[in-house]
């Protein structure tokens, strides 16, 4: 995610009420050199899964048989989920096509696309599902990257959506598991259609395939062309390291992108040096502002940026600098209070040192409102079905952005996050953690996520009062953020 995700992706379920690559060409890899020899929980500044506690696992095999040993509940002991013959469906057809997912993921992973640039993603997906009978819109609401596939039983009941992420980052590939996040979306949607056929039950289910999480935006721009109207929910899962079978349903950050261009006049730096408006002291002066209102900002809140500039030369006063920052914090009200006391910095700095001033904001990223009510089915059918840990006691701090964000805005929604094994310092948006997203255990560790989000999801397609309840969850700000 230029997500995005909370440095302790483990926090409890606690209700709270709120307001409204560089892509040079492929890099193939052979199934065993994806394995990774050691696994962490180290704290990262982007999104990661990290427990108050050390991992206590120093090897991928410890991992592993960690997931392999666990004590999977003893279902006679439980109380019975909903309509367990629904979820055994689901799980039958998601591991008949563990073989295809796995496939997908890999051709995914080995050729990474920046975003609004994922043509081999968007056409590799979009055959794939339409060989699976789903009706495939490619190239969706005008993004050329972007598509729908959709699968519909009947004429009524209700639609569920799933969403597949495909961007890569520069440099790094796909060093915030998107191919993963690609599988999950397309696993589940596969699994629920074939369940409702089963099932003979009424409704639709939808697939969207979103460009340019990373900083671009893509499903901002598919909400404002009506992409996720029809829905009833939408559901994702995003991979980040952790403790064996772990999963977590806590918030992220909203953000804003703030650009601003300092304009003065060159001069001989040594010669005539008064006769100069220097535009990199002015961006020097805005750095050193910011980094000193950082002292009394919020521990949530968080303000970084870049400087650029053209055609420098240390004898010439620079007459043109060029910064971009992002701001963050819990809500998108606390983004605007926090933006406009970084803009005075910038303000101040041009008037410091006499030079013009040009501001911009980019487009709002929102925070992440979990539904309370999916996330506590979620976290039944995790527990139960899976032993899949989504509630150990503990708040966590917060990490980045993502712009699912601005879906949960827009109707009930959920963005688990779930553990994958990883190299120590290797979490998300680092080559370390690109490798261990290609790797058969993060694979492994995919499959039962994707089966919760399936059977949390089918059940609003059955299940009316759940549907109300999960409405009503939305309507009243009822989230999983703790605080």
């Amino acid at each position: 995610m230029s997500c995005l995700l909370p440095l302790n992706l483990l926090p409890s379920l606690r209700r709270k009420k709120q307001p409204m690559p560089n892509n040079d060409g492929t890099n193939e890899m052979k199934e065993s050199d994806r394995n990774v020899s050691a696994t962490s929980c180290h704290q990262t500044s982007i999104p990661c899964f990290v427990s108050e506690e050390p991992a206590p696992y120093s090897t991928v095999e410890e991992w592993t048989a960690a997931m392999v040993d666990r004590k999977l509940p003893d279902y006679s002991d439980c109380e019975p989920l909903y309509r367990s013959d629904i979820a055994e469906t689901i799980e039958s057809c998601i591991d008949a096509c563990n073989k295809d997912l796995r496939e997908l993921s890999l051709k995914i992973h080995d050729h990474p696309e920046l975003g609004y640039k994922e043509k081999y993603a968007h056409d590799t997906l979009t055959e794939f599902m339409e060989s699976r009978g789903f009706k495939v819109t490619r190239h969706y609401l005008g993004l050329d990257t972007a598509w729908r596939a959709e699968y519909q039983i009947g004429h009524g009941g209700h639609t569920l959506g799933f969403n597949s992420e495909m961007d890569a980052l520069p440099g790094v590939g796909h060093a915030c598991g998107h191919n993963l996040i690609a599988i999950v979306g397309v696993g589940a949607a596969l699994a629920v259609a074939q369940s409702m056929k089963k099932h003979d039950v009424e409704g639709k289910v939808v697939l969207l395939g979103t460009p340019a999480e990373e900083g671009g935006g893509g499903k901002i721009i598919l909400i404002d062309g009506g992409g996720y109207k029809d829905m009833d929910i939408c559901l994702m899962a995003h991979p980040g390291p952790g403790r064996p079978h772990s999963a977590g349903t806590g918030p992220c950050l909203a953000v804003q992108k703030l650009t601003v261009q300092y304009f003065g006049h060159t001069a001989h730096a040594s010669a005539a040096p008064w006769e100069g408006k220097n535009a990199l002291d002015a961006a020097f002066l805005a750095y050193s502002a910011v980094s000193v209102l950082r002292q009394q900002i919020k521990p949530t809140h968080r303000v970084h940026g870049i400087v650029e500039g053209r055609d420098w030369a240390s004898n010439i006063i620079p007459d043109y600098a060029k910064m971009e920052w992002l701001v963050r914090a819990p809500s998108w009200d606390e983004v605007k209070v926090l933006r406009a006391r970084v803009k005075k910095c910038f303000e101040a700095a041009a008037l410091a040192t006499d030079c013009r001033m040009e501001y911009s904001e980019g487009g709002a990223t929102y925070d992440l409102r979990q539904n309370i009510t999916l996330a506590d089915e979620f976290a039944a059918v995790a527990k139960k079905r899976y032993g899949i840990d989504t509630d150990p006691g503990a708040a966590g701090a917060i990490g980045g952005s993502t712009d699912f964000g601005n879906v949960t805005y827009e109707l009930p929604s959920l963005h688990p996050m779930f553990a994958i094994p990883t190299l120590p310092n290797g979490g998300n948006h680092t080559k370390l953690f690109a490798d261990a997203a290609g790797t058969k255990e993060a694979h492994e560790a995919t499959l039962p996520i994707i089966k919760a989000l399936a059977i949390t999801g089918f059940r609003i397609l059955t299940d009316e009062v759940f549907l109300l309840k999960v409405n009503e969850s939305f309507k009243n700000g009822e989230t999983t953020s703790s605080g």
